[in-house]
C-alpha cells in the first residue's frame, strides 16, 4: 500500500464534525497562499469549502487573477490542467484525488485524434478544410492539437461563437469529444442533422464513406458525458403529464431529443442564474448533475419554487464525487506541512499551444 493510502486510511476515520473542524483550521493557517475552487457539481460537504465555485473556466480564470500560491481544484482532472495553464508559473494547482477524472474527456485522446486528422487526409486536405474545435472539457494535450492546427477551444456558453469563428476559417468542423454539444450548436445555427456526421474512431474513417466526409459540415466524435446521457424525452413527457406547467432546463450536453423538448438549453452558470430568477410558484425540471439540482432544490424551496432532478433514477458526476472532505483535508494538512500533493503540471510546451488555442476563444470577447 502507498504511503498516501496509508495517510488518508486515516483520514477515513474522522467524524464530519472532526473533518470540518480540521479543514477549517488548515484554510486559516494557509491564509492567502491557498484558494479552493468548488465546481458546482461537487459535493456539498466539499463545496461549501470553496472560496469560488462556478463551472470549469471561470474557476480558472478567478484563481488566476489572486496572488495564491496553492490552487486546490475541487473538481476533475482537465479542470485542473486548464488552471495550471492559465496561473501564473509561481502558482502551484493541485488536485486532491488524481482519480477525479472525466469519462467524456477520457473518450478522446491525443493518438485516437491525431490518428483521425490523419484519415480526413485520405479523402480531404484537414489543415486546409477542417478547423478543430475541442470543448473545455478535454485534456490539455487536445487543445494544444488545436492550438497547432488552426483550432479553438469551446465552453457550453460560448460554443456558437466559437462554431462562427471555426467556419470562418475553414469549411468543416472537427469537433470533440462531446457529440451532443457539437450537435444542439450546430442545430441552433441552422445547419441540418445530416451535415453532421458522427465520428467513430473505432472504425475505418469513422465508419463513413468518402462522400460522407465531404458533404459533412460538422464531424463529431463520438463521445457523450455519462451523467447527460442518461437524460431522456420520455423523462420529461412523464414528469409533464403530472404537471404541464413546468419549465424544463437542460445542459447541451444532453441529447438532441432532450435539448429540443427543453424550454431553455445552456450551460451550469445559466441554469443556476436561470432557475434562480424564476417566479415564485414555478416548477422547473432539470437536466445537469445531481449535487447542482439538489443545491439549488434547497436554496429555492423558502421561495416556493419546485425544482426537480429530470431522471428517475440517481445519476451524478462520480469522478467529481471522488472528491471527499479526506481528500480534501490531506491535500491542505500536507501544505500546510509543507508537503505538495496531487501537482498537477502541464508540460511547457503543450501549455503554450493549449494556451494559443484558448486565446483565439478569449479573443472573441464573448
Amino acid at each position: 500500500m502507498s504511503s498516501s493510502a496509508t495517510a488518508l486510511q486515516g483520514y477515513s476515520r474522522l467524524d464530519d464534525e472532526e473533518l470540518e473542524a480540521r479543514i477549517r483550521a488548515a484554510r486559516q493557517e494557509l491564509g492567502e497562499r491557498l484558494v479552493i475552487l468548488g465546481h458546482h457539481y461537487q459535493r456539498e460537504e466539499v463545496f461549501r469549502h470553496a472560496d469560488y465555485t462556478g463551472d470549469s473556466l471561470k474557476l480558472s480564470r478567478q484563481a488566476a487573477q489572486t496572488s495564491a500560491e496553492y490552487i486546490v481544484f475541487c473538481g476533475v482532472h482537465f479542470m485542473a490542467e486548464v488552471a495550471d495553464i492559465m496561473s501564473a508559473p509561481d502558482q502551484i494547482s493541485i488536485l486532491p484525488d488524481l482519480n477525479a477524472g472525466c469519462s467524456m474527456a477520457d473518450m478522446a485522446d491525443l493518438e485516437r485524434v491525431e490518428d483521425v486528422w490523419q484519415e480526413l487526409s485520405e479523402v480531404l486536405d484537414p489543415d486546409e478544410q477542417v478547423t478543430p474545435v475541442t470543448y473545455i472539457n478535454s485534456a490539455a494535450d487536445l487543445k494544444a492539437f488545436c492550438g497547432r492546427h488552426g483550432g479553438i477551444v469551446c465552453t457550453s456558453t460560448n460554443a456558437p461563437h466559437v462554431l462562427e469563428w471555426a467556419f470562418r476559417q475553414r469549411d468543416k468542423v472537427l469537433f470533440f469529444p462531446d457529440q451532443h454539444l457539437g450537435r444542439n450548436t450546430g442545430y441552433g445555427m441552422g445547419i441540418p442533422l445530416e451535415q453532421m456526421v458522427v465520428w467513430d474512431f473505432r472504425k475505418p474513417l469513422g465508419g463513413l464513406s468518402e462522400q460522407q466526409i465531404r458533404d459533412a459540415k460538422m464531424i463529431l466524435w463520438n463521445g457523450f458525458c455519462s451523467v447527460h446521457q442518461m437524460f431522456r424525452p420520455e423523462h420529461i413527457d412523464s414528469y409533464k403529464e403530472r404537471h404541464p406547467d413546468t419549465l424544463v432546463i437542460s445542459h447541451p450536453e444532453c441529447r438532441f431529443e432532450v435539448c429540443q423538448k427543453s424550454d431553455y438549453v445552456g450551460s451550469t452558470e445559466y441554469i443556476l442564474n436561470t432557475v434562480s430568477s424564476g417566479e415564485p410558484g414555478s416548477r422547473w425540471l432539470v437536466g445537469t448533475e445531481l449535487n447542482m439540482v439538489s443545491r439549488l432544490q434547497q436554496q429555492l424551496k423558502p421561495r416556493g419554487i419546485t425544482v426537480q432532478f429530470m431522471s428517475p433514477m440517481v445519476c451524478m458526476c462520480s469522478t467529481m464525487f471522488r472528491i471527499d472532505p479526506q481528500h480534501l483535508l490531506w491535500t491542505l494538512e500536507g501544505l500546510v506541512r509543507g508537503e505538495v500533493v496531487n501537482r498537477i503540471a502541464v508540460p511547457e510546451e503543450d501549455a503554450d499551444q493549449a494556451r494559443v488555442a484558448l486565446q483565439r476563444m478569449f479573443d472573441l470577447a464573448v
